[in-house]
């Protein structure tokens, strides 16, 4: 861990928090993530040795408690008091991001990983008010092995499922995977969307009113961008 060589607490905060890596796992602890490959999933291009290395610093600095799994192979990584205080700054943060830097997105920001893991992990499985609903995404513009994903929505939660499970479907969407991307981060509306023709949304009209509620948009997919000349959707 590099020093500010300074006494100033800002600069001791800042040498642990704005360490790379440290703010993203923070925010996913934060949100739930309790096991290494969650927090690999929401961490891609970190690799699982420097991963690993991370969470042991954070758990000598007392950011993080890591418990042995009953299995005895492997930890399950909590914030601890501490820990829980530099949540409030991760929020911060990503406000300020949605705000003034949101803009059209780059070709390596364009993360399908990124994407299903986060939908897996934030949508509401009982919007649709049925013990088990299917979802159906299609990315019309990735390749065969990747164009595919049911979420099977049930009274624990919201599986991923990489082939077809079997269930009949309730609801079907497709769009591109940017799109996607625009939608769940805020900069495209749902409505908006389908009326340009950019999302297709099919299925009973109960289960279609539901869309948006199964999406769940985190508050922050509200901040309205304050970024001159921003070209995001």
């Amino acid at each position: 861990m590099r020093s500010y060589n300074q006494f100033c607490p800002v600069a001791k905060a800042a040498e642990l928090f704005c360490e790379r890596w440290t703010p993203l796992i923070i925010r996913d602890l934060a949100a739930g993530a309790t096991r290494f490959s969650e927090l690999r999933r929401g961490v891609p291009l970190m690799s699982p040795a420097l991963l690993s290395r991370r969470l042991k610093q954070l758990a000598e600095e007392g950011v993080i408690d890591r418990r042995k799994l009953e299995s005895g192979r492997g930890y399950s990584y909590h914030l601890t008091e501490s820990g829980a205080e530099f949540a409030p700054l991760v929020a911060g943060l990503a406000f300020w991001g949605q705000r003034w830097s949101r803009r059209q997105l780059a070709e390596n920001e364009v993360d399908l990983g990124l994407l299903i893991w986060s939908l897996e992990r934030s949508v509401d499985p009982s919007a649709f008010g049925k013990p088990r609903a299917v979802v159906r995404l299609e990315l019309t513009d990735q390749s065969a092995s990747k164009r595919l994903w049911w979420f099977v929505n049930h009274a624990d939660g919201c599986e991923l499922c990489l082939e077809d499970p079997g269930y009949d479907v309730d609801l079907f969407l497709a769009c591109t995977l940017p799109d996607i991307i625009y939608i769940t981060r805020g900069d495209l509306s749902v409505t908006r969307a389908i009326s340009d023709d950019r999302l297709e949304v099919h299925g009973a009209s109960s289960v279609r009113k539901a869309l948006r509620k199964w999406l769940n948009l985190s508050p922050i997919a509200g901040v309205k961008s304050r970024k001159r000349a921003s070209a995001t959707a």
